[in-house]
Parts: C-alpha cells; sequence; structure tokens
C-alpha cells in the first residue's frame, strides 16, 4: 500500500510538472506573416513593347519597367498638330483684317480731333464731326463682328490644345513606372502581350518591413498596448528562431463572435485582431506561420 500510495503520489507530481511546462511553453499568440501588397495594372492600351522585370527582383521607386506601344498616339498628335496649324492661318487671316480696321479707327480718331480744333475756331462744321462719327461707329461696329466671328476659331484652338494635352497624358501612361520601393511577386504578363486599361501587369510589396497578424483572447488585451514590444518566433533548423516586434496596431472589435454577448463564458471566446511590425532580414515570408511571446524567454 505504501508503495502504491508513493508512485501515485509521484504519478500525480509528474502531471502537475508537466502542465506547468506546457503552459509556460505557450505562445501568447498565433499568426502569419503579412506585407502590403500592390498590384500595378496597365493605364493605356496597346501592345506590351517592353517588360523587363522577373519575379523576385527588387526594384525602387520611380524606375521605368516597361512600355505600351504609342504608334497611334504619335500618328493622332501629329495630326492635331496639322489641324491647328490649318485653323490658325485662318484665324491669323481674320486678326489681319481687325489690325487694318483699327489702323482706319485710329486715323479717323485724329481726323474727329482735328475737326473739333476747326469747329473751336469756327472754321468747321457739325456735319464733318458728324460725319467722322459716324465712319468711327462704323469701324467699330466692323470690328466687332470680326472679333465674333473669330470667336469660335479661337474655341477651337483652345479645344485642339486640350486634346494635345491629352495625348500628352496617355503617352505619359503608355511609359510604365514603378510606385513603390519593394519586390516583385507576382508577374502577370509578358512583353509583346495587347494589354487593355486596367489590367493587372504585376504585384509588388515592401518585404523589408513585415506584419504579423494574430488574434489573442478578450483576457489577453489588457496585457497588451499599442507600442510594446514582444518577441516573435519562427520555426528553424535547430529550435526557434527570435525577432523583436512592436504591436501597431490592436482591432477595436472582436471577430468570429455575436457583438452582444451574455454569458462570461461568451465574453472569454472573444478574439481580437492584432498587428505586429517586424523588420525583416531576409528570412520572413508572406504567409509563414509565427508565434508571439509577450515576455522575452
Amino acid at each position: 500500500m505504501k508503495i502504491t500510495s508513493i508512485i501515485f503520489r509521484l504519478l500525480i507530481a509528474t502531471s502537475v510538472l508537466a502542465s506547468c511546462n506546457k503552459n509556460n511553453n505557450k505562445a501568447d499568440g498565433y499568426g502569419n506573416f503579412e506585407a502590403t501588397e500592390t498590384t500595378i495594372s496597365a493605364e493605356s492600351n496597346g501592345k506590351l513593347v517592353q517588360f523587363t522585370i522577373e519575379e523576385g527582383q527588387k526594384i525602387k521607386k520611380g524606375v521605368v519597367v516597361g512600355y505600351i506601344d504609342t504608334i497611334q498616339l504619335a500618328l493622332k498628335k501629329e495630326q492635331l498638330f496639322v489641324s491647328k496649324s490649318v485653323i490658325a492661318s485662318k484665324s491669323r487671316g481674320v486678326l489681319s483684317q481687325i489690325s487694318v480696321l483699327k489702323s482706319q479707327q485710329k486715323t479717323a480718331n485724329i481726323s474727329k480731333n482735328r475737326i473739333e480744333n476747326l469747329i473751336k475756331e469756327n472754321a468747321g462744321t457739325q456735319k464733318q464731326l458728324d460725319d467722322i462719327d459716324g465712319k468711327i461707329d462704323v469701324i467699330h461696329q466692323q470690328i466687332r463682328s470680326i472679333e465674333i466671328q473669330n470667336a469660335p476659331i479661337v474655341n477651337e484652338l483652345k479645344s485642339i490644345d486640350v486634346q494635345i494635352q491629352q495625348i500628352d497624358d496617355q503617352l505619359q501612361k503608355s511609359k510604365i513606372v514603378n510606385p513603390v520601393n519593394g519586390t516583385i511577386l507576382v508577374k502577370y504578363v509578358e512583353p509583346n502581350e495587347v494589354t487593355s486599361f486596367g489590367r493587372p501587369l504585376y504585384k509588388i510589396a515592401d518585404l523589408s518591413s513585415m506584419q504579423l497578424r494574430i488574434y489573442i483572447s478578450e483576457t489577453q488585451l489588457p496585457t497588451i498596448k499599442i507600442g510594446q514590444k514582444v518577441t516573435i518566433k519562427i520555426d528553424a533548423k535547430e529550435g526557434m528562431k527570435n525577432f523583436s516586434g512592436i504591436i501597431s496596431w490592436i482591432a477595436s472589435e472582436a471577430e468570429f463572435t455575436p457583438k452582444i454577448i451574455q454569458t462570461k463564458e461568451e465574453r472569454v471566446n472573444l478574439v481580437y485582431a492584432v498587428k505586429i511590425d517586424i523588420k525583416n532580414d531576409g528570412s520572413l515570408k508572406i504567409g509563414m506561420p509565427a508565434e508571439m511571446w509577450i515576455k522575452n524567454e
């Protein structure tokens, strides 16, 4: 009986120690690594005449990675320049008429001043003044009429200028410029393929800094806060590899459970998302599983 009692006590002690060891070795959260992925799409239509990227390649912001065929745009732009030249010549003809009339108007005003001086000296007549006023008025009306005729031509020239600006914008968008620093994750097209506006060309992400998304229970919320440093562990050849992370976001609402919780048991089952920023040394990949430990060990 004594031996049986001793064995029983040893089993209980072993069980307790194993349980304690298990609890101590349990991470505070589990999740997977994420990165901000950006899909770059075509902004114009045409043949992809050049596309110099490969999956896994690191490229910087502002680098030109390809070109979409612009021959049709260039021809249309040239056509607009020819049309503008023809319309501008018409406008110059109209403006030359206005120039002649304004010269006549200037001469008439000089004659009017002379007649007004003669009248003051009783050497001129009112009829002479009326005649010159009538002539000046006719010239003014002629100038006004020609200006009205020239207005549509001026508007047409402005319209062509706007069309040329639109062509220039399309030509600029035919040049594929990488918008962010990062690594090419997926390449969707190849050179010489015909692409269209909005079609995805490639996906890129900045992998120099990763985010670990984990889920914690409601009871763990008081133990964490934004800006807090935590330890992140991933599987390695020998044991676990540690990283230092900083909590950057904590969800304000629970997931996977109703918003109205009735019992204490249900409240314990609440799950909140947490994001942790980690500097990547090159070993972290999108989707890789990891553990979060609040206390460094």
